[in-house]
């Protein structure tokens, strides 16, 4: 009993050491492909037709406001304004009847002065993945700039490359780090189950579609 109690420690202990080199090889090799195309500067950041705007609830759980919500909101408006793109892509989940994250972003990007006409929804952005590439083959868009929080850029322009598109991203504010910590958990995670949907599952989106032409009548 002892050797097997042995043995299934070991067993145990090599699992718990592969993930974990898992989930760090997935993080070193995301942020080294992604940094030079990320981007926290408006000043320094290049000029795209589209801002893509990836999507999150505005309020949590507990009903208090969400602050990745609100700074992905204020990083859109902050780089329409200056000129840094022409049109904004909204992409987000829109599963259930009382829930729609590209209405919500709307919403507070109209409030911020952006006109309704240079605003685009896409309601099927129900993963990065989703959202990223069909930015590109429902949308038209292969040369466009992410807009998240850095961590969730690092990701959305990993897949991007992957699947040939130009993204760049620039970068939202990011929450204070104790209020994070489970967001950061997630995507330690995300980016593990990102590696093989690319390489090892070939994912593609779940929902595709007619195509949209942004800025063309």
């Amino acid at each position: 009993m002892i050797r097997l109690a042995l043995i299934a420690a070991v067993v145990v202990s090599l699992l718990v050491l592969a993930a974990a080199f898992a989930v760090g090889g997935a993080y070193y090799v995301v942020a080294r492909r992604t940094s030079p195309r990320l981007f926290d500067d408006v000043a320094s950041l290049p000029h795209r037709p589209v801002g893509v705007v990836l999507g999150t609830t505005p309020v949590q759980r507990g009903g208090a406001p969400n602050a990745y919500f609100r700074y992905r909101i204020e990083a859109a408006a902050e780089i329409y304004h200056a000129g840094k793109v022409d049109y904004l892509l909204l992409s987000g989940d829109n599963r259930a009847r009382n829930y729609n994250e590209p209405r919500y972003m709307k919403d507070a990007l109209l409030e911020r002065g952006i006109p309704g006409e240079r605003i685009y929804l896409d309601a099927a952005g129900l993963r990065t993945l989703d959202s990223v590439v069909r930015a590109s083959r429902i949308f038209g868009q292969d040369h466009f700039t992410v807009i998240s929080q850095e961590f969730h850029n690092r990701r959305a322009v990993f897949i991007a490359e992957h699947f040939d598109i130009d993204a760049i991203g620039y970068n939202a504010r990011d929450v204070r780090p104790s209020s994070g910590l489970r967001t950061k958990a997630r995507e330690a995670l995300a980016r593990v189950r990102m590696i093989l949907d690319l390489y090892l599952l070939d994912t593609q989106p779940e929902v595709m579609g007619d195509s949209v032409r942004i800025g063309k009548s």
